[in-house]
């Protein structure tokens, strides 16, 4: 009895390539069914889709690592042009036998002006400002671009300026509020 493809190619339903690439295909199936390689193609497209997926979640940490480190950057710019503004601006030879108190990182120090300066200080138009356990005197509008930046850095600013000329109405006039109270 004849193969059931040699009927068909008897009946014309079928031409001799076709009938050797069904033998040929056979062939490749019994052999990867033998040597145990099995091909799968839905387990190809798990490996593509975890391929994928790894390469998000470290292209997404990159990127969080990237922001972290330009944030540092920029808190280190920050400070440095701190740094420089304070050592830029600062006002120096003040030295005097006054003395004034002010807290630096929960600190209580003192600091020895001329009246001059002390004065200046207690009225609002100088400033304290202070960085790496350094304190520097400034004006009062340097104070005000520092606080722009970082508020931290302002040790003493006070917002009472002396007024020259006191109001005639005044009943208290005679007695004058002392804001520079020596502790």
């Amino acid at each position: 009895m004849a193969s059931l493809q040699d009927q068909l190619l008897k009946a014309g339903l079928t031409t001799k390539q076709k009938a050797r690439q069904a033998n040929t295909d056979k062939r490749k199936k019994n052999k990867q069914k033998r040597s145990g390689a099995k091909v799968d193609t839905s387990l190809q497209e798990q490996v593509k889709q975890d391929l994928a997926k790894a390469q998000q979640e470290k292209i997404a940490r990159d990127a969080a690592l990237n922001a972290q480190k330009q944030e540092q950057l920029a808190l280190k710019e920050q400070e440095l042009r701190i740094q420089q503004i304070l050592q830029h601006h600062q006002i120096k030879d003040v030295d005097g036998e006054t003395e004034y108190n002010y807290t630096f990182n929960n600190v209580i120090k003192k600091l020895y002006l001329n009246s001059a300066t002390h004065q200046a200080l207690v009225n609002g138009r100088l400033a304290l400002c202070g960085q790496q356990d350094v304190t520097y005197i400034v004006t009062k509008e340097t104070a005000e671009k520092l606080a722009e930046l970082d508020d931290k850095v302002i040790l003493v600013q006070n917002d009472k300026v002396d007024d020259e000329h006191s109001d005639a109405d005044d009943p208290y006039a005679d007695y004058q509020i002392p804001d520079d109270l020596m502790w």
